[in-house]
């Protein structure tokens, strides 16, 4: 018998309908893990465990009932700490809103809990998803599981976390400059980024208004398409939001990739700092293996990865600093060092700096879509260079050595995948990167499905130890 914190969530779901199995004990025994573990993990920041039960015990009557409220239905989940929950505690990571109790839920709350979802809390995040990993915050850093001296990533930290620890299957994490990718990458989990105006952001505390996204990390391809194809929908108050109608992401999820074309833009992670040979080949080995399951695998030319990076950081920082400029101003101290230090220095970006970004994001845009994706059904590309770096890396007084790829389709607003691609030496997760056209999450999901089998069969590792416990 599959563990329980194995189960697939639609293996969940076939046992919670066929009454093999309930949501109250898949819940409990998620609550179990999380009282046995997370003391070391520090993934979670709230555990919610008399909302859990309840949500368990009303799904169990549902489904009893005949009532079936879809694939989520009695199947737990997480909110990473800046998403609003009614009458529950959001914080964002920080003293300035560590009293913030919401009286409105956010949309994607809202939706998990018509879907019948079980929330188990409050995950883990860098302040205000920027920053990190900091030690002067009202709740300590979440650790990675694969090595607990090593850092998870940021700023979905708890999500990446609770996901490789088998604590939940699918925890909301949000993406502005890679936050869901990093962690994902880092940690060993599936992180989907989806396109720009698929999912509402409403209700969930921004950092840069044209460049946040939200998305799942989950414990699977499968989990993740579930997941999303949950939250995703057009939100007329979310003025971001695209009037699309919903996906469907799952029915051709087990397609292949056979005579799909793949492009490889080599050129913006081969010469990068923090390029690990073992990343390299993990990347080539990939490319290898696509083609043998019948893709057209080509070299592709982007514009250097450094015009993304510095576009999307005076966008962000911009955006960031008037977002929190009265507080900034009237409140530094309550602030970490770390998301001080980094936001503070937006003051001296001028209007001028900001329009040229925005004019050179619109011409980046067309180079990956019209120029790239014109001709390849999807890019495979480098999410973190490396493994996850040891916290003993990061100065306490300064930003430290994260080195990912993920900048890039923030700024363009394309669906990116980030997959587990084996374990370095060391027995941390490397990882890769998915693009694909905007709102063509399916057929990005479908490529990376054929990625999590090659992974698969190398034979490394699926789970950290700790999850085996």
């Amino acid at each position: 018998m599959t563990a329980l914190d194995e189960l697939p969530i639609a293996e969940a779901g076939r046992r919670l309908r066929d009454g093999s199995l309930t949501s109250t004990a898949l819940t409990q025994h998620s609550l179990e893990r999380i009282a046995a573990l997370d003391s070391a993990l520090h993934s979670f920041v709230l555990v919610t465990e008399a909302r859990a039960l309840a949500d368990a015990a009303r799904a169990d009557a549902e489904l009893a009932a005949g009532h079936d409220r879809g694939p989520m239905h009695g199947i737990p989940y997480a909110l990473k700490d800046i998403y609003d929950t009614a009458g529950i505690r959001t914080t964002c990571h920080s003293k300035l809103r560590i009293d913030n109790v919401p009286e409105f839920d956010s949309v994607v709350a809202r939706k998990f809990t018509a879907a019948g979802g079980v929330l188990l809390g409050k995950l883990a995040t860098h302040e205000f998803a920027l920053g990190g990993p900091s030690f002067d915050l009202p709740f300590p850093p979440a650790r990675n599981p694969w090595n607990l001296d090593h850092v998870t990533g940021g700023s979905s930290s708890g999500s990446g976390a609770a996901v490789a620890a088998g604590l939940v299957r699918t925890a909301m994490g949000s993406d502005t400059g890679g936050s869901i990718r990093g962690p994902a990458a880092y940690c060993g989990t599936v992180g989907l980024k989806p396109t720009y105006g698929l999912v509402s952001r409403r209700g969930v505390f921004p950092l840069s208004y044209t460049l946040d996204h939200c998305g799942p990390l989950s414990a699977s391809v499968e989990d993740a398409a579930i997941t999303t194809q949950v939250i995703a929908g057009y939100d007329p108050n979310d003025p971001a939001s695209a009037d699309r109608a919903a996906p469907d992401l799952l029915s051709g999820l087990e397609g292949g990739v056979a005579g799909l074309r793949v492009g490889l833009p080599r050129n913006l992670w081969r010469d990068a700092t923090g390029l690990t040979e073992e990343t390299a080949a993990a990347l080539d080995r990939l490319a290898d293996a696509l083609r043998d399951a019948g893709a057209i695998v080509e070299d592709v030319t982007l514009p250097d990865y450094e015009l993304f990076n510095a576009c999307g950081r005076v966008i962000l920082l911009a955006e960031a600093f008037a977002i929190h400029e009265a507080d900034l101003r009237s409140r530094p101290q309550d602030y970490g060092e770390l998301f001080f230090m980094r936001v503070s220095v937006a003051a001296s970006i001028s209007a001028a700096d900001y329009m040229q970004a925005q004019r050179l994001r619109r011409e980046l845009a067309e180079a990956v879509n019209r120029d790239a994706l014109s001709r390849y059904d999807v890019l495979l590309t480098a999410c973190a260079l490396g493994p996850a770096p040891p916290f003993s890396a990061f100065p306490s007084d300064m930003p430290g050595p994260m080195h990912i790829q993920t900048m890039p389709f923030n700024v363009t607003g394309n669906p990116a995948l980030s997959m587990p691609a084996g374990l370095s030496a060391t027995g941390l997760p490397l990882s890769a990167q998915l693009v694909g056209r905007p709102f063509d999450e399916a057929l990005l999901l479908r490529v990376g499905r054929e990625v999590e089998k090659i992974a698969a069969a190398w034979g490394d590792p699926l789970r950290p130890a700790m999850a085996a416990r």
